[in-house]
């Protein structure tokens, strides 16, 4: 057990005890004096009842007060429901309501307030935002509603009713939000809505909230896949791995005039014959921890079906790359077919066992693999990592594939690539849809150069 644990158990029974012993004491002198007063009278049925009197008694409030002290209603920063009892809550409100409306609102910039102004601003910005969403909700004749801290500077709000009653209070609360400000602390405020008509379930509705808000976010729209019944969809990816139901696209990637080798992208194929898209299946996969499995089927696939002379690239979750299991059977396989093959991996968060990873890559090389790192100048993580890592390709972020970004960040280009050069590491851009940009990049001494202008996708196998 840890010490916070432990602490918390002495605690409660040092405050249950405080609180029993005047309870058990004032028992006790009753009990006394009716013994002393009317010791000749008492029949032998009071000891008994005694007895039960103080056991019961001293049982039932020490059940009470531990009890009471599990059970917590609001969160003490934002004074909104904890996260826990606003689950519990709408659960509720789900089951006995036909329709029902959950709404994020998040403030973006929450991480930057406390580095700035310190956790104790970050606080009271928490408390001022969810006060403020209140007083708005009420001037809209919306009360008695619920609303929960679940995380960092996110709250839920549950409402009766259909999405469209409220889409447009949520507009115009982000509206009036652009210029609020707690203490001169500017505060950005997001929001994202939706219904029970998406799923019953609410740990599925609540992942729903996010997606749209990163949407919302990168201004994109959510596609109708996305409108599948997510149990359903679960369903669908699990069924389609256990079945390794998989379509394979391929994309020639060119070093000069000639085809270096082939980027593969994957589609599960669903029982009802739909596709599934990376975007959809790969938050599915990293939620059910099935990343590992999915990534070693899709190699083995590969490996097993495609052509004897191929060589192709393909994206793999950075943590199967550092998994042993993945690792044992990925050069396993290797060792058999002999086939050349690219990892191309990212990934927002640092992964600081630099030493630990550049082994893994190491040894990985000794089996024809080579390592790309993606999403080189969009994330800070592809920066260290072509700093530290003993990778052999850099990939830049699509960001940078049209013509006009390509002229306006040329001199970021050129230093990542000069850098990448440097240290004998070849470089890689993609998506380039038209002459234009592939003339400035072949002008700009590139390595690698992929998109539609040089060849089309297709497909190269269906399982």
């Amino acid at each position: 057990m840890l010490l916070p644990q432990t602490k918390e158990r002495e605690y409660r029974f040092k405050l249950a005890l405080r609180m029993g012993l005047p309870i058990f004491a004032l028992t006790i002198a009753l009990v006394s004096h009716t013994l002393i007063t009317n010791y000749e009278t008492l029949q032998s049925s009071f000891y008994i009842e005694a007895i039960f009197l103080m056991a019961f008694s001293i049982y039932f409030i020490f059940y009470l007060i531990y009890n009471g002290f599990k059970v917590k209603i609001t969160d003490d920063v934002s004074s909104t429901f904890t996260r826990e009892y606003l689950y519990e809550y709408i659960e509720k409100e789900i089951e006995s309501k036909q329709d029902y409306t959950l709404i994020l609102v998040s403030i973006d910039n929450l991480n930057d307030i406390n580095n700035l102004y310190g956790i104790k601003n970050g606080d009271k910005v928490l408390r001022q935002v969810a006060k403020w969403i209140g007083e708005y909700l009420v001037s809209e004749g919306i009360e008695n509603f619920p609303m929960g801290h679940i995380k960092g500077g996110e709250f839920i709000i549950g409402l009766e009713g259909k999405k469209e009653k409220y889409k447009t209070v949520l507009e115009l609360m982000c509206l009036k939000s652009s210029e609020f400000k707690v203490d001169d602390i500017e505060v950005k405020i997001s929001g994202a809505i939706t219904d029970t008509s998406y799923s019953r379930d609410i740990d599925y509705l609540i992942e729903h909230l996010f997606e749209l808000l990163e949407n919302n976010k990168s201004s994109k729209k959510s596609t109708q896949e996305s409108q599948i019944n997510p149990n359903e969809l679960e369903s669908l990816v699990i069924n389609a791995i256990d079945k390794r139901e998989i379509v394979v696209m391929s994309q020639d990637v060119y070093e000069g005039s000639e085809v270096a080798f082939k980027e593969c992208f994957i589609k599960l194929k669903s029982e009802n014959g739909k596709v599934i898209f990376p975007k959809t299946y790969l938050k599915i996969i990293n939620k059910l921890g099935l990343g590992v499995e999915f990534d070693l089927m899709i190699v083995e696939e590969l490996i097993n079906k495609c052509r004897e002379d191929d060589k192709f690239a393909i994206n793999l979750l950075p943590t199967s790359l550092r998994n042993e299991k993945f690792l044992s059977r990925v050069k396993e396989i290797l060792k058999e077919s002999n086939k050349e093959i690219i990892f191309v991996v990212s990934e927002m968060e640092y992964y600081s066992h630099v030493s630990r990873f550049n082994s893994i890559i190491n040894s990985l090389k000794s089996y024809g693999v080579k390592i790309a790192i993606d999403r080189v100048g969009s994330i800070h993580t592809s920066f260290l990592y072509l700093r530290e890592l003993d990778i052999d390709i850099i990939r830049f972020d699509s960001y940078y594939s049209n013509e006009d970004k390509l002229s306006k960040n040329r001199s970021v280009i050129d230093g990542f690539n000069t850098m990448a050069h440097e240290k004998g590491i070849k470089s890689w851009i993609k998506n380039l849809g038209n002459k234009e940009s592939y003339e400035i990049i072949k002008s700009m001494n590139i390595d690698y150069i992929q998109g539609r202008y040089l060849s089309e996708m297709e497909k190269i196998y269906e399982s």
